[in-house]
């Protein structure tokens, strides 16, 4: 061997040393992008010693909250969504900026967050780039993950959706008119617009406490009890026992479960196909959804749960984040209309009991979806006991995480979600959003 091929050879060598060292630190990258952790915060009083089996009452039993929300269905019946055909990419951005927020005076990072905080899931994109994404509890990326109320703007997009389509003539048709069966029901003579907005006037109380005065424990007996099932008219019977309004309808915010499943049966009546079948037809497809999703059922007349029955992967709860932040587009394909989507998320479209600081002490309300008092619109899904959407649409960020607070509400324990929220405006502020306020006069 010459010198020359000495040489030659010495240079393939390094050339391909070079690129393994490169290979090497992308894939050490990737590891530290995407973490999977086979355990968590509290881990042993949440079940981790029977590989976190599900249960059929975990919201009394926290041991089982962790399989019983990860796809572990314990009803006779779930309605599935297939994914997409043609899915959308989430690459792993590169470079990602170091993501921090202050707590108790403190610089925090994002896996500060998670050794102190009972996610099971939590993401971040930013321009359709995942910046994080993490697992705790054993869950996978391809796990169903329990929404619970972050099911209420999914149901309030396809209203959106069937509205455009003209199959829902008037958001301010009142809920009779597809459904005149609950006509002497005042929820009945209510406007959808006004179910929206959770604004129906109709006193309910959603104290999650789950027994006696709590109306959404009593409304749940009518969906779920043994003896309803199979039984319709037990749904219409109960609705039309409501004949009287606590206030004027659409003069107060009052969160209530209810709305949304008057708004569910709204939309198949409306459309004659049931909310899996128009989630997967509306949503699912063409936003390009990876994976499989799931609608738990009513028993009473087997009608998807749009109060809180939706269950999907953690990657697909972000591409939904996504297609909200680019304005209801995935490429120059309108999916959900831009005008409607402006005035669910939109805080100076909305009347003056639903602004941030009037309708609660920090949010405000659109349709079916909770508003940031932000300069720069931002709104956010929620659900019980820490399901959360967050979306910037002018900054194209999304936040996701998926978790097993036992409380179920910032009602109960404020402090895991006030941590929450300050992950949230650190996000905002490392990747070039804007987390500024805006103060409402009174």
């Amino acid at each position: 061997m010459n010198e020359d091929d000495r040489f030659s050879k010495k240079l393939v060598t390094s050339f391909w040393l070079l690129c393994s060292i490169l290979l090497f630190l992308g894939n050490a990258n990737a590891t530290e992008q995407v973490k999977l952790n086979p355990t968590g915060v509290d881990a042993a009083a949440l079940g981790e010693a029977n590989a976190y089996s599900g249960c059929p009452n975990p919201l009394q039993a926290r041991e089982c909250r962790v399989g019983a929300w990860s796809g572990q269905f314990w009803t006779s019946k779930v309605a599935e969504v297939p994914p997409s055909k043609n899915p959308l990419p989430l690459p792993l951005m590169k470079n990602p900026p170091d993501i921090r927020y202050q707590w108790n005076f403190s610089s925090k990072s994002v896996d500060d967050y998670l050794a102190d905080t009972k996610a099971t899931g939590l993401i971040i994109l930013k321009n359709e780039e995942i910046v994080v994404e993490r697992y705790q509890y054993d869950r996978k990326p391809e796990m169903p993950l329990r929404s619970f109320s972050m099911a209420k703007t999914v149901i309030a997009l396809l209203i959106g959706i069937a509205h455009q389509k003209g199959q829902i003539i008037s958001l301010d048709d009142k809920v009779s008119k597809y459904w005149p069966e609950i006509s002497q029901s005042v929820y009945g003579q209510t406007t959808i617009r006004n179910l929206l907005r959770m604004a129906s006037g109709v006193s309910f109380k959603e104290l999650y406490t789950w027994g006696p005065g709590d109306d959404n424990w009593e409304w749940g007996r009518v969906l779920y009890a043994n003896k309803n099932i199979s039984k319709p008219g037990e749904v219409v019977e109960y609705l039309n026992s409501k004949t009287k309004r606590e206030y004027e309808e659409g003069s107060k915010f009052n969160y209530a479960s209810i709305n949304t499943e008057i708004l569910g049966r709204v939309l198949i009546r409306a459309t004659g196909k049931s909310i899996a079948q128009l989630t997967e037809e509306w949503l699912w497809q063409p936003m390009g959804a990876e994976y499989k999703a799931f609608w738990l059922l009513a028993s009473t007349d087997w009608v998807e749960a749009g109060a809180g029955g939706f269950n999907a992967a953690l990657r697909d709860y972000a591409r939904l984040g996504n297609l909200l932040a680019n304005d209801g587009k995935r490429n120059a394909e309108e999916i959900i209309p831009q005008n409607y989507l402006k005035e669910a998320t939109d805080i100076a479209l909305q009347p003056g009991a639903l602004k941030p600081r009037t309708a609660t002490n920090y949010y405000g309300y659109g349709y079916q979806t909770w508003l940031f008092p932000m300069k720069k619109r931002t709104f956010a899904f929620q659900g019980i006991h820490g399901q959360f959407i967050f979306v910037q649409p002018e900054s194209k960020i999304v936040m996701v995480q998926t978790s097993v607070f036992d409380n179920p509400s910032g009602r109960f324990d404020p402090f895991p979600y006030k941590k929450l929220n300050a992950l949230w405006l650190g996000v905002l502020n490392s990747l070039g959003g804007d987390s500024s306020e805006f103060y409402f006069s009174p």
